[in-house]
């Protein structure tokens, strides 16, 4: 019996996993499960934990008092088995082939697009008010990008109301477009307001705020010079490709800048389909 489940933040600061419906009937009575987490930390050598844990009923049956390995991030998938004839419980990490940084954190185990979005942790900033609604109340899809009505970020974003409550927001909105965080795309809602992109025929048409996370390459942990997937608060960026929302196309102006970037060895990768290019800007907290 074997089920595979993504980390939520809660899960690993409360130092929980989901239990496997199966075997719940089996192991509910039981004051002490044996619990082997195997697992290669930040991709490297293969190690082992064990842990003595039980199950607690929340809203699901969870395995208790696990001490999970410190480079996990939210949205990392684990498997988890019950093996009968070992009786003992098995946690399994995939490592990556290479590690990847998603939006400035870096992932060293195969993980769920989705999650992350949902967990990331944007900051109490205007921008990271704003990006917080689009990622945690928007619409998210399978790759991790996600799509929310800009009509409805007035009352999610916390900003205030009236002119002053505006023009944060709109200035809020115009950075994270110029950082290339956010791209407006028009799209449709339904009557409850959930949005869909592209438009869906018999909706109400609608202005939609698209995300898609950045997905790059990103080092080992002894070959960083740096902090580990740090965000740092107040920062020039370099310039970089960015995927657009499905069906759109790079500005000329975008191109041409793309193509100054290549001849300039700032970035040596062709513009692909679908793609575009964020020219370099200061980013701020």
């Amino acid at each position: 019996m074997t089920r595979r489940f993504a980390l939520w933040q809660a899960d690993l600061d409360g130092g929980v996993c989901a239990v496997p419906e199966e075997c719940v009937d089996t192991l509910r009575e039981r004051e002490h499960i044996r619990l082997v987490i195997e697992h290669r930390v930040h991709g490297g050598a293969p190690a082992t934990r064990v842990f003595e844990t039980s199950l607690r009923q929340d809203v699901e049956w969870q395995f208790v008092d696990i001490a999970w390995p410190p480079d996990l991030r939210p949205g990392v998938l684990v498997t988890v088995s019950w093996q009968a004839a070992k009786d003992e419980v098995m946690v399994r990490t995939a490592a990556l082939e290479e590690p990847m940084r998603v939006d400035g954190v870096d992932y060293f185990h195969e993980y769920d697009p989705r999650v992350v979005t949902r967990e990331f942790a944007a900051g109490g900033s205007n921008r990271g008010q704003v990006l917080h609604a689009v990622r945690r109340l928007g619409r998210v899809y399978s790759d991790g990008s996600a799509v929310f009505a800009e009509s409805g970020l007035a009352a999610s974003c916390g900003l205030g109301r009236g002119a002053r409550g505006s023009f944060l927001l709109r200035n809020a909105v115009d950075q994270l477009i110029r950082e290339g965080y956010l791209t407006r795309v028009p799209g449709s809602v339904d009557g409850a307001g959930y949005p869909c992109y592209p438009a869906a025929a018999g909706q109400k048409a609608a202005e939609l705020l698209f995300y898609s996370p950045l997905v790059e390459p990103a080092p080992y942990p002894d070959e960083a010079e740096g902090a580990e997937g740090a965000d740092r608060r107040d920062h020039w960026v370099n310039g970089f490709v960015r995927r657009l929302p499905p069906g759109a196309q790079p500005s000329e102006k975008q191109l041409t800048l793309h193509e100054r970037a290549v001849e300039n060895a700032q970035v040596a990768t062709e513009l692909a389909p679908g793609y575009t290019f964020v020219k370099k800007h200061h980013r701020g907290g």
